[in-house]
């Protein structure tokens, strides 16, 4: 019989992504989550569970996603990235600017 602590050892870490999404206006989306395709497909439709910055903006493009170590790491980076001017997040999507560089020693 094995008690609660054993359980919650053998569970897995959740993941969690940083994505991007374009939209047909070419503005670029960026948000956090533990799973991208359940996330997009929320934009995608557009209801109560979607961003209302994305109502009305599709089609939308998933144009980048990145695993990342915590949701504080996470969160960080999405951070860092809406700081960015466009240009810049341009760069990150063509992976011409490493998302390393966006974040605190600390956290990298």
């Amino acid at each position: 019989m094995s008690d609660d602590n054993s359980l919650v050892a053998e569970a897995p870490a959740s993941e969690w992504f940083l994505y991007i999404i374009r939209t047909k206006q070419q503005h670029l989306y960026t948000g956090v989550t533990t799973d991208v395709t359940r996330r997009f497909a929320e934009h995608q439709l557009g209801g109560a569970k979607g961003a209302k910055a994305l109502r009305g903006k599709g089609p939308l493009r998933l144009v980048f996603q990145q695993a990342l170590a915590s949701k504080q790491q996470a969160m960080r980076l999405e951070y860092a990235i809406k700081q960015l001017p466009k240009a810049a997040k341009e760069r990150l999507v063509l992976g011409q600017l490493d998302w390393q560089s966006l974040l605190p020693e600390s956290d990298a």
